[in-house]
């Protein structure tokens, strides 16, 4: 009898470990249920570097803060690089090895020259300053290289509003050139030398025989510091204001981008290019590593101290 009771107990505790585990079972089953669907959110997903924000796997940038969420190393110097960048600012080397850095065109391998403009990947040497270039236009002289940069310059030169912006590239430049008058005295002696050739003209007229001769008036163009600084604020100004008609806008292509903005640089006045992506000053466009981002062309003048972030390269 009494080991019937001792059945009956086991028995019954037996049964309620069993339902207990069950439960138990049950209670955990959700839970890891939940904790595998997350894991496979998580794995669906990328959390940004700069802001926490989860975003979708294939996604570049942050839907939140705009950064980019994957970076990449340099192949040459090692560097942090951005993944849509294609170029390094800090070894001054193009970095993409499936783009064409000339035109654009997408390299299937390692051919030693692009099929679709025939530029070599090794590089082109400026024939006007020696330079190798790794882009269409030289980064030294502005000289385009290739086919496509020459018809893009070409094209450009019959533009009314370009022809304009040469126009007062042209007489920035004579302006950056003057002397000023340094002194009350250099007026005097402009005077005095005025005066001078306009006694020995008529001292000429007179031994040919003219009479009452009239000295071609010449107009002398100097000007004080000030005078010369205002003048050729007002001149920056207009060449901004033109400049801006020409501004690279957002696009695609890098390389599209740089070749545009290089072949609308006017000659004869320093400029620097201004990225949109860290607003930086470079002095070119080549210097740049996502010009596909924008940017403008701004007038410096021949003797500013302003530093450009690529002129110690």
């Amino acid at each position: 009898m009494i080991n019937d009771d001792f059945s009956n107990i086991e028995r019954t505790n037996r049964g309620m470990q069993s339902m207990e585990q069950e439960m138990q079972y049950e209670q955990e089953a959700p839970v890891a249920e939940q904790q595998q669907e997350m894991a496979q959110q998580m794995a669906a997903t990328v959390q940004c570097p700069h802001c926490g924000t989860m975003n979708e796997a294939e996604a570049v940038f942050c839907a939140s803060c705009g950064q980019p969420l994957h970076t990449m190393n340099c192949p040459h110097c090692g560097a942090e690089v951005d993944p849509d960048a294609d170029y390094c600012e800090v070894c001054h080397h193009y970095i993409r090895k499936d783009v064409c850095s000339f035109c654009g065109a997408h390299l299937g391998g390692n051919e030693a020259y692009c099929p679709e403009c025939g530029s070599p990947r090794g590089g082109i040497v400026c024939p006007v300053c020696h330079t190798l270039n790794s882009f269409a236009f030289c980064k030294q002289c502005g000289n385009a290289l290739t086919d496509e940069a020459k018809q893009m310059v070409k094209e450009l030169q019959s533009n009314v509003e370009y022809k304009e912006l040469q126009d007062l590239v042209a007489e920035f430049s004579q302006l950056d050139d003057m002397v000023p008058y340094n002194s009350e005295r250099d007026v005097v002696r402009e005077q005095v030398n005025a005066q001078l050739r306009e006694r020995v003209l008529k001292l000429l007229a007179e031994d040919r025989g003219i009479q009452d001769y009239e000295v071609p008036v010449k107009t002398s163009k100097r000007m004080t510091k000030e005078e010369l600084k205002e003048k050729k604020n007002e001149k920056i100004k207009e060449i901004s204001s033109t400049l801006d008609k020409f501004a690279v806008p957002q696009q695609p292509s890098p390389v599209k981008a740089r070749n545009f903005a290089m072949a609308c640089k006017p000659v004869g006045v320093r400029l620097a290019w201004v990225c949109n992506w860290k607003h930086a000053m470079h002095s070119s466009p080549c210097g740049c590593a996502k010009p596909q981002l924008g940017g403008k062309w701004v007038v410096l003048g021949k003797n500013t101290s302003v530093e450009i972030k690529d002129d110690n390269k």
